[in-house]
């Protein structure tokens, strides 16, 4: 039963590893009893001082950990400078990366076009405005409202017949009818 367990004491991870444990399994179940004894002895005190050597290691990684962290603090370097340092390392390194610098033109090169495209547009239409604004239809257009605007502000004849302008006009009409505001002659 005992050489049952020992043969078992782990599962390999792969198959070499599974031929070597099938290999040390025959060997050791090759030993007579005294022979796996002394093995057995052997492998205990084994394990005892690798799992000693493991302990002094954690104290003395301890220890230096402690050390680390009381030199810093006197350096003024905290955890969030640290981490600070470490997101700044991190940006760096994607800034610099070819992946994020192929984005970056891409983009840069999107937003040109764009703003071609849109410059164009704007471009085309101003100049259109401009032709308009320019054109022989507009400017016979714009001065046939200017003159009649200029004839009704300032040659309006008011009932009594004396000339004033539009706006004098308004309130002399609006008064002599009884009427404040122009909304007021749409309700009566």
């Amino acid at each position: 039963m005992e050489d049952h367990n020992t043969a078992h004491l782990s599962e390999p991870s792969s198959p070499a590893a599974s031929v070597a444990s099938a290999e040390i399994a025959a060997e050791y179940a090759a030993l007579t009893l005294e022979e796996k004894e002394q093995r057995r002895a052997e492998w205990s005190q084994e394990l005892a001082r690798v799992e000693e050597e493991i302990n002094t290691l954690r104290t003395v990684l301890a220890s230096k950990t402690r050390h680390a962290s009381d030199l810093r603090r006197k350096l003024g370097i905290t955890v969030w400078k640290e981490l600070t340092d470490d997101v700044n390392q991190g940006v760096k390194n994607l800034k610099e990366s070819h992946v994020f610098q192929r984005t970056e033109s891409v983009l840069k090169s999107t937003g040109e076009k764009t703003a071609s495209v849109f410059g164009s547009i704007t471009s085309g239409i101003t100049s259109k405005l401009s032709q308009m604004k320019n054109s022989e239809s507009m400017r016979s257009i714009e001065a046939s409202v200017g003159s009649a605007y200029e004839n009704v502000k300032t040659k309006v004849t008011s009932r009594s017949g004396s000339v004033s302008s539009f706006p004098d006009a308004l309130d002399e009409n609006n008064t002599s009818s009884g009427l404040n505001s122009p909304t007021d002659s749409l309700t009566k």
